[in-house]
């Protein structure tokens, strides 16, 4: 019998930070649980992202996930909503790292791919699909939706994220 993997997966953002945790059990996936951590607009950028900061750490405390799975950023055409995306990013990657767990980063495109079978899936798609796949999953935004469509995407292909973090470490050394 294969152990259960309970995964943890983040869509970050500077106002609203998606988390979903799955607990994936060879093929066989399972609903732990999902939400939002909120920042305040009205505070600094450091303020904010300690708000971040403070949410996911008290989410990894409660849910006690294995592993981490990141969304990759995307460029758009403000470059300063770029930089502070990528700095809330910086936030869901250092979380999990400062906790002990492996983090990967999978791009949107591969996790739409991953969870609805097209790479250019709208926010609805990816909401039903993440429903089909797990019918007992709730989420309160289209950033828990899409967080826990990061962890199965990270289910699916963590052999994969594991040999090439392998690959990677013998050619460094």
């Amino acid at each position: 019998m294969t152990a259960a993997i309970r995964i943890l997966g983040i869509d970050p953002g500077l106002r609203r930070t998606g988390w979903g945790l799955i607990i994936a059990t060879g093929n066989r996936l399972s609903f732990g649980g999902s939400g939002t951590i909120l920042s305040d607009s009205k505070l600094s950028l450091a303020e904010r992202l300690r708000q971040l900061h403070d949410g996911l750490q008290e989410v990894l405390q409660r849910e006690q996930p294995e592993e981490a799975a990141v969304e990759l950023t995307f460029v758009n055409k403000d470059a300063g909503a770029t930089l502070k995306l990528g700095q809330a990013r910086g936030i869901a990657l250092l979380v999990p790292a400062l906790n002990g767990l492996s983090v990967a980063e999978y791009a949107p495109n591969l996790v739409k791919k991953t969870v609805v079978g097209t790479g250019h899936a709208e926010k609805e798609q990816i909401r039903m699909m993440v429903k089909v796949l797990m019918p007992k999953a709730t989420f309160n935004s289209d950033d828990a939706a899409d967080a826990l469509a990061i962890a199965i995407c990270h289910a699916q292909h963590r052999g994969a994220a594991a040999a090439t973090a392998r690959i990677a470490a013998r050619i460094g050394s």
